[in-house]
């Protein structure tokens, strides 16, 4: 029997890199090869990502790129692009199929239908889980898990919320079931995702604290041998709320990373209440505070929207001010842009050289503030989790407080002491103590 292979190309967020590996499951289940290459693939998935404007552009580009260099390799597009914008992905590729990020489970009808020389396209919502499902691990030592899909929010320059759609949290027994499955399978490292993992459970009178106690606790189970961490995603403020104590006692588990990233996007009330966050500045340094007074080790990573159609000089000071104040060790900083959908397309942008030179100035404050933070670890002996080669030689590690460490002479998945040698804005470097 001829195996038909695809290659699976991913966009985007741990969420689409978990949202690949269903794909490659389902097919795998279903006697289908992946390949890592494109030139041994019989279909191309392309998983789109279409949160941020240079992404849909980077999509757009590898949609139109493949069916000029490849005229006769079927391709499918998966992901979120399929439901924010069909209609622009119609013209770029009008012979392509489709599956849309809610229907996972029909990945293998598509390919076939599609090998077959017919246009396949599964769209819409659906309440399927994606917990327990067949799943192919691209990195066998870091096992994600999507715990649930959707998000509460309204936020006006956001599209993400039209592919992903309503909240749908998965039960935590079913969580914890696949985690130790992954652990038993040799995983070093369970990653919990989702659009908003402060969300889980609002749905079904569940609360992320528990969750994360209920896989931390897995440490004690008499099958599980090997040590492990745990990487939350993305919390927004909006939905912590009275889960706060009980997410600080959760986060304090040892073998849970010291990491939280939570989206502030301006420093501004008036910019946060155009842009339809549903909290306060003074809301999110109550979360923030507690968490650093109780875990004071903890890394904080947070978002910044430069340039909001809104903001004014006064609002863009406020965010600079407040990045000074609350020293994040991670910021990401994007460009606004309109999105398609989005309720703040409707808005005149702003001109883009003043965008750019906000954008500079913040970058400029990210580098001191991590250059600064890093240094306080100079000579310090850290435990760390060595979790991939490096793409410069050497291997990555990661702290308790998820900073990267580059080190020599280790083995990926194995935990060692380093002494910090040198640090740098984005990483340190360490020796084997």
């Amino acid at each position: 029997m001829v195996v038909s292979k695809v290659f699976i190309d991913t966009f985007g967020c741990t969420f689409n890199q978990a949202d690949s590996q269903i794909m490659a499951g389902n097919l795998v289940e279903n006697d289908f090869e992946i390949v890592n290459s494109i030139d041994d693939a019989d279909v191309a998935i392309i998983n789109t990502c279409y949160v941020k404007q240079p992404t849909e552009s980077k999509v757009t580009n590898r949609i139109q790129k493949l069916r000029d260099q490849f005229p006769e390799l079927k391709i499918i597009v998966s992901g979120c692009m399929v439901e924010i914008d069909p209609k622009k992905l119609d013209k770029i590729a009008p012979e392509t199929s489709w599956i849309g990020p809610h229907q996972l489970n029909k990945t293998t009808n598509v390919v076939k239908t599609t090998l077959n020389g017919e246009i396949s396209r599964e769209c819409g919502f659906s309440k399927d889980t994606k917990v327990g499902v067949p799943k192919i691990r691209f990195d066998e030592l870091i096992h994600i898990i999507q715990i649930c899909e959707g998000c509460l929010g309204a936020c006006s320059y956001c599209c993400t919320r039209f592919a992903r759609g309503k909240l749908n949290s998965y039960p935590i027994s079913e969580i914890k079931k696949e985690a130790k499955e992954a652990l038993l399978d040799g995983c070093v490292e369970i990653q919990l995702t989702a659009q908003d993992t402060a969300a889980f459970g609002k749905d079904t009178n569940e609360k992320l604290s528990d969750l994360i106690k209920e896989i931390a606790n897995l440490s004690k189970d008499p099958d599980i041998k090997n040590d492990f961490r745990i990487r939350v995603g993305m919390m927004h403020p909006n939905n912590i709320g009275d889960d706060l104590e009980d997410l600080i006692k959760a986060f304090k588990q040892p073998n849970v990373y010291k990491f939280i990233h939570i989206p502030i996007q301006s420093g501004s009330d008036s910019v946060l209440y155009d842009m339809k966050r549903g909290h306060t500045l003074k809301d999110y340094m109550k979360i923030v505070n507690r968490f650093k007074s109780e875990i004071p080790d903890i890394t904080i990573a947070t978002d910044i929207i430069v340039g909001y159609p809104t903001e004014n000089d006064l609002d863009f000071k406020k965010t600079a001010d407040l990045l000074k104040d609350l020293k994040p060790g991670l910021i990401h900083i994007s460009k606004y842009r309109h999105r398609e959908g989005a309720p703040s397309s409707v808005l005149d942008e702003i001109p883009h050289e003043v965008m750019k030179k906000r954008s500079k100035y913040l970058t400029e404050i990210k580098s001191e503030i991590t250059q600064d933070e890093n240094k306080e670890l100079l000579g310090s002996v850290q435990k760390v989790l060595v979790v991939e080669k490096g793409s410069k030689g050497g291997f990555i590690a990661k702290t308790d407080s998820y900073i990267p460490v580059v080190v020599e002479d280790v083995v990926i998945g194995t935990f060692v002491d380093v002494k910090i040698t040198e640090v740098t804005s984005t990483y340190l470097k360490g020796i084997l103590t």
